[in-house]
């Protein structure tokens, strides 16, 4: 099938009861050394990674490619050393102070006429995507980042981002790192928030890869879509 966007992964951590987060929502650091080197591999392959506001207030930063390998493979492969940081949001209110604005990446906001308003400086890229309902229309903006040469995207979260994609059918692949702890909570965040989706209309996977380190399980799904 033709695509008109990014290829789209999303890459999360959860808990063994499938939260990604605890009931206060802070930052998930619960993954092992194994998971963030797994993470950073993903985002050294994309051209852009984006997410939700939620995201960024919880965690204050993003995560950069570090490892000199990969930094070097996307300078040979004649990309920036980082890909994109894309945040997501329709009212855009961020602290200026957080530390993502002080790292060494090139920063894009993804909101609505209302969020530019108030968005600060410190983005290099403001574009403004908007539904008729005053919510960013996702789906225009990722054909728009096909056009500025964003072909593989990598997502973050949260669970309301990966939801609203889902119902949109942008997302291809999914990779979830299973970790070994409980967090239990009935409002602690999970890989997908949104309404849910009946049993009928639930998006239907299909298993690519497992892989075992430690007690961390990775898991690689694909979207299953009908064939044409």
């Amino acid at each position: 099938m033709m695509q008109h966007r990014p290829q789209t992964t999303v890459v999360l951590a959860m808990s063994a009861d499938g939260k990604i987060a605890d009931v206060r929502r802070g930052p998930a650091r619960f993954g092992s050394k194994a998971d963030k080197a797994h993470l950073e591999t993903q985002i050294a392959a994309s051209d852009a990674v984006l997410f939700g506001a939620g995201t960024l207030r919880a965690y204050g930063t993003t995560l950069t490619v570090s490892h000199p390998q990969l930094v070097q493979q996307r300078i040979q492969e004649g990309k920036p050393a980082q890909p994109v940081h894309i945040v997501i949001t329709h009212s855009a209110l961020f602290a200026p102070e957080v530390r993502f604005f002080q790292q060494p990446v090139e920063r894009w906001l993804l909101t609505t006429t209302k969020g530019k308003l108030v968005a600060t400086a410190g983005f290099d890229q403001i574009m403004v995507w908007e539904t008729p309902t005053g919510e960013v229309d996702i789906s225009a903006a990722l054909q728009h980042l096909l056009t500025l040469g964003i072909t593989r995207l990598t997502v973050l979260g949260g669970g309301e981002l990966v939801a609203a994609m889902l119902e949109l059918d942008l997302i291809d692949e999914l990779w979830l790192t299973v970790c070994p702890l409980i967090l239990g909570g009935a409002s602690a965040p999970t890989p997908v928030g949104g309404q849910g989706f009946s049993p009928e209309i639930a998006p239907q996977l299909q298993l690519l890869e497992v892989q075992t380190v430690d007690q961390e399980v990775f898991l690689r799904y694909r979207l299953q879509r009908p064939i044409d």
